[in-house]
């Protein structure tokens, strides 16, 4: 624990945001980290409760109590190989992971969590600056060889933990960049995208191998890797994405969140972007935006449309407006349905709910705005409001309804692995073995549309079951 009386004597201090008017003119990180003396404060709070409920509302279950000690006590680099044995990445989930170990946390109980997230954060920052973290190369090599097939978390962390273990270990990645939904997925002020390029050079000194642009199903058939790698790791996402199924949504002006996003990255990163666009570029500039789809992905359309100067975002989601404070007797531990405001929601939008899309108006082939109903719902079913009707001016309207599962088309009909009920890769969690022998199955690919944290547990456990199955034996961590 930290120190005995930390979390009667301090309260919660969460790091600081740049304003919001000087953040919306760059696509920059605008996090401010607090000093030390704040954070070795807040890692004080930490308290002895028992049983450390954080552990398992964490998905990569992080030994959190023991580094936000050594974090208390100054002893930095020990808390950050604590933190990497759990996670190989918590520059990733320190920045955009929702935190559901706070929710978990025992000082939750009265709305004044332990700052995990931010002192997750400041450790591993600190480790690169300090040149602590350096690659971890086997002392020797197997001889096995294994192709993971996606550059996402899932993806990554299986790579690395296989590579660690000693065997040769090649990833294949579609996109001309790594990161799959880190890179492409998520715009660059939640997670600059040097922060990948970082550990892929990382990755590339302990032995794993990158090719981009290999599409595999296209590019390369899945019977090639079969026959060149003694495994193979599935970890290429869900990509599948929900459509809008009414009148007008054929018009030009109704297009994918992903496809607004990636299209974004890309103009950061100096990339072409005819590839992310195959139906021509999207600008929000001066436009009336109305994002369908009230979770991160929609947040993530507000923030990137208001940095584009759009005229006005409206966000709407179908389910109720969520209680601003859950029941925490009902709810603790587990992760609270409550209401949840971004940094780019405090940026500009107006937001609403219980609200069903009619029909996309339009005119000349465009989007001129969106027919509405307003509903209602009782014991889990919907009913629509009568004269409650209204349209929504709209020029651009984005579709953040998630997403059905991973992709059919090439990869997976080579492949010939059966699917779950929802379309998803069928494999267990305790060996992440495909109806294929030869075959595993982790990340979204395998669970359906997730959180990243959850994309590396998964990595990280296929990686221990690939290596069960090559070895007999694993010393990795699961």
């Amino acid at each position: 624990m930290g120190k005995d009386t930390g979390f009667l004597e301090l309260d919660r201090q969460e790091r600081s945001y740049a304003d919001p008017k000087e953040r919306l003119s760059h696509y920059r990180e605008f996090a401010i980290p607090p000093a030390e003396p704040a954070l070795r404060a807040q890692a004080s709070r930490c308290m002895d409760c028992g049983i450390p409920y954080c552990h398992t509302g964490c998905p990569v279950n992080n030994i959190i109590p023991d580094w936000n000690h050594l974090v208390y006590e100054g002893d930095w680099h020990n808390a950050l190989e604590v933190l990497h044995s759990t996670n190989n990445f918590p520059e990733f989930t320190g920045r955009i992971c929702p935190a559901p170990c706070e929710a978990s946390c025992t000082l939750n109980i009265i709305d004044q969590p332990v700052t995990i997230k931010s002192i997750e954060h400041a450790i591993v920052d600190r480790g690169w600056e300090e040149g602590w973290i350096t690659p971890l190369v086997p002392a020797t090599r197997t001889g096995k060889t294994v192709a993971v097939v996606g550059s996402g978390p899932a993806g990554l962390a299986a790579a690395q933990q296989l590579a660690r273990a000693g065997h040769s270990v090649t990833v294949f990645e579609k996109n001309d960049r790594l990161g799959g939904l880190l890179r492409y997925g998520i715009p660059d002020f939640k997670l600059e995208k040097h922060l990948i390029n970082r550990r892929a050079v990382q990755m590339e000194a302990e032995g794993v191998q990158f090719r981009t642009s290999m599409e595999v199903g296209v590019t390369i058939s899945v019977g090639s890797l079969k026959e060149n790698f003694d495994a193979i790791v599935l970890s290429g996402g869900a990509e599948e994405p929900r459509r809008l199924e009414i009148p007008g949504a054929e018009l030009s002006g109704v297009r994918l969140a992903m496809e607004f996003l990636t299209q974004q990255n890309k103009r950061n990163a100096g990339d072409e972007e005819t590839r992310a666009a195959p139906r021509g570029s999207i600008t929000a500039t001066g436009k009336h935006v109305v994002v369908i789809g009230g979770g991160d992905t929609g947040s993530d359309c507000v923030g990137t449309s208001n940095r584009q100067g759009a005229a006005s975002v409206t966000q709407i989601e179908i389910m109720p407006r969520p209680p601003e404070k859950e029941d925490k007797a009902l709810t603790w531990p587990n992760w609270p349905m409550k209401l949840r405001t971004s940094s780019s929601h405090e940026e500009g939008v107006e937001r609403d709910w219980a609200i069903l899309t009619k029909r996309v108006a339009g005119q000349d082939g465009k989007v001129t705005g969106l027919d509405c109903v307003r509903v209602e719902w009782a014991n889990g079913q919907m009913q629509e409001v009568p004269g409650s009707e209204f349209t929504l001016q709209a020029d651009l309207i984005f579709l953040a309804m998630g997403f059905l599962g991973p992709l059919q088309q090439g990869l997976l009909d080579q492949a010939d692995v059966a699917l779950d009920p929802r379309g998803n890769v069928a494999a267990n969690v305790t060996d992440y073995r495909t109806s294929d022998p030869q075959i595993f199955a982790c990340g979204d690919m395998r669970r359906g549309q997730s959180l990243v944290v959850w994309a590396i547990r998964e990595g990280r456990q296929a990686a221990r079951a690939v290596d069960e199955m090559l070895m007999g034996v694993s010393e990795l961590p699961r």
